[in-house]
């Protein structure tokens, strides 16, 4: 990682890793438990995804960016195209298989300054809560 402000947030999850990975591929279910709409996820290096996020309130923020790793059920490396920004923010997901049937999470990201690390740190955490959810009712 670069030097700056990084955060990382590791949660264990009650799902096998292929399961955390479709989750996190499919776009009906990425949509699902991520609050998304008109989610298209190309899961490939160089491939775009794009989604409109419904935050609380039902105010609606449309994101966009690219994969620039892809390793099935193990990594995913996203960019995510930020106003104002010359480079995409990085977000890198890392799953490992953790005891029968569950898998360990790790969402990683670093940042210029403490402000943009701590917003996209709470971002990251509301993720992991609709995942672990959506996992849990499944």
């Amino acid at each position: 990682m670069s030097a700056g402000f990084d955060y990382a947030s590791t949660r264990t999850l009650d799902a096998p890793v292929d399961q955390v990975w479709a989750a996190w591929t499919l776009a009906d279910r990425y949509g699902k438990w991520a609050s998304a709409e008109d989610v298209v996820l190309d899961v490939r290096p160089g491939g775009a995804w794009s989604s409109v996020m419904v935050i609380p309130g039902g105010a609606r923020v449309p994101l966009t960016g690219i994969y620039t790793e892809v390793v099935e059920n193990e990594r995913l490396v996203m960019g995510m195209n930020v106003p104002g920004r010359e480079e995409p923010a990085l977000m890198t997901l890392e799953l490992a298989t953790e005891g029968a049937g569950s898998t360990r999470i790790t969402l990683s990201q670093t940042f210029d300054t403490a402000e943009e690390r701590d917003q996209a740190e709470l971002g990251s955490n509301m993720l992991l809560d609709g995942l672990t959810a959506f996992l849990a009712a499944a």
